[in-house]
């Protein structure tokens, strides 16, 4: 156990698979407390809720659909409940529909931006007052090189816009909740998840090819990200989107 959060409470949305779980792992390796949330990966969860344990850590299980402003302040409550408050928030909930602009439907819409963006904004809202009250609070927000101008990432519309929005959530509420709140984006590229597992190889040979790296990314890669973003290393960085894409989205 290392100990740059020593003490922090973190609540990561859609931790129970792939970059939230890495970065819940991580946390906890750090000495944070974190609260891990799931909407339907119930067993995933409960698996790294017993993983977390394992190592000594404390964790709390909470299940929220985080389109669902009720459900948002339940999870909130229960973690305030559980830990005595939340010092950092990261908001990593997301889904991504492989459909053709004209193919999607009126309903995928609106189920990519409720997560995504809207999901992103409930949380922030209702963690950010009580990080007000305290005047300290970390913010992450999960973005994508997608939301950004990056040619080969901009192949889905919709998740093209509930990314860029979550990229102006995150620099409008840097400007909202400072001086005493950090809110900032991580921006990934291809990292190897669950989420990635239906692109074909060919296709993921062209994006690890892309990246000045020649590879695709990890999830501890992006949980590394996460934790400086975290930590005190990042106390005077905010309003900024940090790109973890190996090089294929250099701005």
């Amino acid at each position: 156990m290392s100990s740059r959060l020593n003490g922090k409470v973190a609540l990561i949305t859609g931790s129970s698979r792939g970059i939230g779980r890495a970065i819940a792992i991580l946390f906890v390796e750090e000495g944070a407390k974190v609260a891990i949330n799931y909407n339907r990966s119930e067993r995933q969860a409960k698996e790294l809720i017993n993983r977390i344990r394992k190592m000594g850590g404390e964790a709390l299980l909470v299940k929220a659909d985080v389109s669902n402003s009720e459900e948002v302040r339940q999870m909130v409550i229960e973690t305030v409940r559980t830990f005595g408050g939340i010092d950092i928030l990261v908001n990593n909930a997301g889904i991504l529909i492989r459909k053709d602009f004209f193919d999607s439907s009126e309903q995928e819409l609106d189920q990519v931006l409720d997560i995504n963006l809207k999901g992103t904004y409930l949380c922030c809202r209702e963690v950010a007052q009580l990080m007000l009250e305290r005047k300290k609070g970390k913010i992450i927000n999960m973005a994508s090189i997608s939301g950004l101008a990056q040619a080969s990432g901009l192949r889905y519309p919709n998740y093209v816009a509930s990314k860029a929005g979550v990229i102006g959530l995150t620099r409008s509420l840097a400007v909202l909740l400072g001086p005493h709140v950090n809110v900032n984006a991580i921006a990934p590229g291809t990292i190897v998840t669950e989420m990635s597992a239906s692109i074909t190889p060919y296709a993921k040979k062209l994006m690890a090819e892309e990246a000045s790296l020649k590879r695709l990314g990890q999830p501890e890669e992006v949980a590394r990200a996460a934790l400086f973003l975290a930590s005190d290393e990042s106390d005077f960085i905010t309003g900024e989107i940090l790109t973890v894409s190996g090089g294929r989205a250099m701005r």
